[in-house]
């Protein structure tokens, strides 16, 4: 490795020391609809965010929630010490497109459609308030 690419990657290493988050990878559900749940909690307070992922009525709420504990737990992991009530946010979240199984169905007249099983990748960061402004 050269020079160059090693300061860029201790770099890259010393950044993420000091950023919190979670990811969860190839959900299988369509990242339309996991950005629906996404956009909810955006900004909020993770425990009020919570509450909202809780009492949800869609399925990928729970994907969500599963992602933003995960992250809550990497932020105590790394500060060594318990999470306070109203401390933690939930910085910045996005979904990305992930793998798309390709099937086909049977339709009339020896044709066939084509069906896109969709997933997705989920990416939750979560900060105190002063990191944010």
């Amino acid at each position: 490795m050269g020079k160059r690419k090693k300061l860029a990657a201790e770099a890259r290493k010393a950044a993420l020391k000091t950023q919190y988050f979670a990811k969860l990878k190839d959900v299988p559900s369509s990242p339309r609809k996991m950005r629906y749940v996404v956009d909810l909690i955006r900004g909020m307070e993770v425990n009020r965010a919570l509450g909202t992922l809780r009492f949800s009525s869609k399925a990928a709420s729970a994907d969500v929630e599963k992602v933003l504990r995960s992250a809550v737990a990497n932020w105590e992991q790394k500060n060594e010490r318990k999470a306070e009530d109203g401390e933690l946010f939930v910085t910045r979240v996005f979904v990305d497109e992930g793998a798309t199984l390709k099937r086909m169905r049977p339709a009339p007249q020896g044709r066939g459609y084509r069906i896109r099983k969709r997933s997705n990748h989920i990416t939750l960061y979560v900060g105190t308030k002063n990191v944010n402004d």
